[in-house]
């Protein structure tokens, strides 16, 4: 992981710092947005994981790296405005230890910042021909664009018909999941057509970024189930983590997980006996067997390519989940 967030540093930091410098150079009067704003692409928006997927993408093609940059500059702030939408969708007051735009100013503000960022995140993505891109990759990049914006949107609405429930399927899940990962997908896919990669390298780096995407997106749900205020508004206002779908799938855990998700209030030791029944159930030896399942698929979709790819292997590798220890070291109080 160390060795990652270094190849992170040092090739998504500049496009993360250019698209700092746009979203703030822009005049804003209200004090209140502007402090949003500031808060979130400043203190919370650390950005690299993008832009650095989409250097080691270009470059695994035979690419320039650098050809990526105008290109995920907008990405970052409409992948940022994504996330803002998403929160206040979803009320996530916080993540990751810390306050969301919309738990810290509030659903109008956040939605009015997110709002910024899309604007603004579209209309440099509308200038990356000026910018040393040919107009063929410009229109290229503008259509896997909106096909995600698209797939994602639906992904969103599908997603809030599963809100409290428990009886959902985790194949229904994983439909969703697998549409949600769009947003990865679409920086591989763009990375490959800047890289002048063939058709069968598109190709495998598509299915790699789609499969890269649902793996961060179910690495979350593990994580999400080891800290009580996410959990709980998992319960609460999403749809449940996939372990969790998984032990309900077992009709001697069922009875007992029903009981605990159906109660008007649940408490920390609750959510321990949750965790501790989805251990029991085998639930986790088949997210486990799943993730390595996706894994082992993105790797050999890497293999088709001919460059450096390492850094593309290393992702992966770095996106399975960690051991439950460590996990219940991150704190369930």
């Amino acid at each position: 992981m160390k060795e990652l967030q270094k190849i992170f540093k040092k090739r998504g930091m500049k496009a993360l710092q250019i698209a700092r410098r746009e979203a703030l150079q822009e005049r804003i009067t209200s004090p209140m947005a502007r402090e949003a704003l500031t808060y979130f692409m400043k203190e919370y928006w650390h950005d690299l994981a993008r832009p650095s997927l989409m250097s080691m993408a270009c470059e695994a093609v035979g690419g320039n790296p650098e050809l990526t940059t105008p290109v995920a500059v907008p990405m970052i702030l409409i992948s940022g405005a994504f996330d803002i939408h998403d929160d206040i969708i979803d009320r996530s007051k916080r993540k990751d230890g810390r306050p969301t735009v919309y738990g810290k100013y509030g659903a109008d503000i956040a939605l009015l910042v997110g709002d910024a960022l899309l604007f603004k995140g579209l209309t440099l993505l509308n200038d990356v021909q000026n910018r040393g891109i040919s107009a063929e990759k410009t229109a290229q990049s503008h259509d896997i664009v909106k096909n995600m914006f698209f797939e994602l949107g639906d992904a969103e609405a599908l997603e809030l018909d599963l809100r409290g429930r428990i009886d959902v399927s985790p194949e229904h899940y994983l439909a969703i999941v697998r549409m949600k990962a769009a947003d990865v997908e679409a920086h591989t896919h763009i990375s490959a057509i800047l890289g002048d990669a063939s058709k069968k390298e598109v190709k495998a780096l598509s299915e790699y970024g789609r499969l890269l995407g649902m793996m961060i997106i179910l690495r979350d749900d593990l994580i999400d189930l080891m800290v009580a205020e996410e959990f709980l508004n998992r319960i609460k206002r999403e749809c449940l983590p996939l372990p969790l779908l998984y032990g309900l799938q077992d009709p001697n855990a069922k009875t007992r997980l029903e009981s605990i998700l159906r109660s008007k209030k649940r408490t920390h030791g609750d959510l321990e006996k949750i965790i501790g029944i989805i251990n029991g159930s085998g639930a986790m030896d088949r997210y486990q067997k799943l993730m390595g399942a996706l894994a082992d698929e993105a790797i050999s979709k890497s293999r088709v390519l001919k460059q450096k790819k390492r850094d593309l292997e290393l992702l992966i590798g770095a996106t399975l989940p960690p051991g439950e220890s460590e996990l219940r070291r991150k704190s369930m109080v």
